[in-house]
């Protein structure tokens, strides 16, 4: 367990790099799931289709010349911008609701006895 303590134990400012930090594997994720679909769009728009080519057509030719490897080419700085970007929103998001007074993101409340 990373996180032995509950939310309450830890300083406001721990609670804003756990926020952070999950955005940016938030972020990690979703760089790798949407990778190959937005390598796919940046080269629809930039490959002139052949006479009377669909688009369709002209996706599958683009994944056939790209092959497997290619739909992941630029991965890393993708998953470096996306998953900064991410954990910034997230962090900016819970810094403001710390500077209004409400609690950090995450967990419920403890159950009142």
């Amino acid at each position: 367990k990373i996180l032995s303590k509950p939310k309450e134990q830890y300083g406001k400012t721990e609670q804003l790099g756990v926020t952070f930090a999950a955005g940016y594997f938030a972020g990690i994720f979703c760089a790798i799931v949407s990778h190959p679909a937005d390598t796919l769009v940046s080269k629809l728009n930039n490959v002139a289709k052949a006479e009377g080519e669909s688009t369709g057509a002209l996706a599958v030719r683009i994944l056939k010349d790209l092959g497997f490897a290619g739909v992941w080419t630029g991965l890393v700085p993708r998953i470096f911008m996306i998953g900064t970007l991410t954990g910034l929103q997230w962090f900016i998001y819970d810094s403001f609701k710390v500077a209004t007074g409400l609690p950090t993101t995450g967990g419920a409340a403890a159950p009142k006895k």
